[in-house]
């Protein structure tokens, strides 16, 4: 089951704010709706939300300084709403850390299409910060390739590092030695099955805490699991 992204909408024209509601939850989209500049700012900074859809004109605190706050203490997208024509409040907007703006009236298909747009944009920006992964008592820099066992590095060759990315991938699932010598080896190489076990005594030796049990287990006539 995909997880529907959390939306925070802050906006106090209440017809404006159903529509909205209303069409986002059509679309699949998880939806919370406040009308307080204030309570918006405590809603945006207490949970964690996927983006943020923000008025200008709000009671209780306007939206250029809910948004200046947001970005002060997260990276939670904002899309800011208003009513304004005057180009220096959109700038204004921007600069307290908006990432896009949309202008009322709107056609609702415009509001998905910069909502799929932002999200397809700091998919790419910020796919550094998904690729470094937790482990148990390991972190595993994907991009730089960096292993950290307990905060010390660990050197693994190629094949090894090959073989832990796919146990990682594969998170309670038990991979027989013919699925791991596919996925790391490929079809092509003529190489015996054991050269598996051999690898995964390498990991073990590398990654594994002394005293505590092994990070990649046997399932004895099956093959190796790693297991949250």
């Amino acid at each position: 089951m995909v997880d529907r992204k959390k939306v925070l909408v802050i906006e106090d024209e209440l017809n404006i704010a159903r529509f909205i509601e209303l069409e986002l939850n059509h679309e699949g989209y998880k939806v919370t709706v406040v009308h307080d500049g204030r309570e918006g700012l405590d809603k945006a900074l207490q949970e964690e939300w996927d983006l943020i859809l923000l008025d200008l004109m709000l009671p209780g605190l306007n939206g250029m300084e809910i948004c200046r706050r947001i970005r002060s203490n997260k990276k939670t997208p904002i899309i800011i709403l208003t009513a304004r024509d005057n180009v220096m409040d959109l700038v204004s907007g921007l600069d307290s850390g908006a990432d896009d703006y949309i202008s009322k009236p709107f056609a609702i298909e415009e509001l998905f299409a910069r909502i799929r747009s932002l999200f397809r944009r700091l998919g790419t920006e910020n796919r550094h910060e998904q690729a470094v992964l937790l482990y148990k008592h390991l972190i595993i820099d994907m991009d730089a390739r960096i292993i950290k066992r307990n905060d010390e590095a660990v050197e693994l060759t190629k094949r090894e590092y090959e073989l832990l990315l796919v146990f990682l991938k594969n998170i309670n699932r038990v991979l027989t030695r013919e699925i791991l010598l596919e996925q790391v080896w490929g079809y092509v190489t003529q190489v015996e099955t054991n050269v598996v076990d051999v690898y995964v005594r390498y990991l073990r030796h590398k990654l594994d805490l002394p005293e505590e049990e092994s990070i990649i287990q046997t399932v004895r006539g099956t093959g190796y699991v790693m297991r949250q």
